[in-house]
């Protein structure tokens, strides 16, 4: 778990730095080995403004190409704890109220949560990766596969016909 104890934490700034197994804060898949948390800790007298930067180690299957391949995914949020009760009408999800005895702060979920979230929606082994060919399988990255580039599927002939006959009146 990672914890910070903040009943005798002194009044500034403090960085923090947290390597935890990833199944120790309850990811899994595709997130493998440890996950890094540095935080930057401001504490005052009735407020705590936390910064955190996570890093994870993660595995995929690229979306083009198809091969495996791993990557350091990473993220970052800012969360202000406030001591005392919390007012009805609050909707802001970067602020936590804490009773007056909170000794300690669990970053856990909140860490879980961004890691999660630091995961792209397109999965790709580089930025430039140029996939597979679309008529024999050839894997693009590794060379050019032969195949004809501008054969046009015979179901669209008639509307190609269709666009020539208005375009030539």
């Amino acid at each position: 778990m990672m914890i910070i104890k903040i009943s005798n934490l002194s009044e500034g700034i403090h960085h923090l730095e947290f390597d935890e197994n990833v199944k120790n804060i309850g990811i899994d898949e595709p997130f493998f080995g440890n996950v890094n948390v540095k935080v930057e800790l401001s504490k005052l007298h009735n407020q705590i403004i936390l910064q955190a930067d996570i890093s994870a180690n993660a595995s995929f299957i690229c979306d083009r190409c198809t091969k495996d391949f791993n990557t350091v995914l990473s993220s970052n949020y800012k969360m202000v704890y406030l001591f005392g009760s919390e007012p009805e009408d609050n909707n802001d999800i970067s602020v936590t109220f804490l009773p007056m005895d909170t000794d300690k702060i669990i970053l856990d979920e909140d860490v879980r949560d961004y890691a999660v979230l630091s995961v792209p929606m397109k999965k790709l082994c580089k930025e430039d990766c140029k996939g597979l060919c679309v008529n024999c399988g050839k894997d693009l990255n590794e060379g050019d596969c032969g195949c004809l580039k501008n054969q046009i599927d015979s179901r669209w002939l008639p509307l190609m016909e269709l666009k020539d006959k208005i375009n030539n009146n």
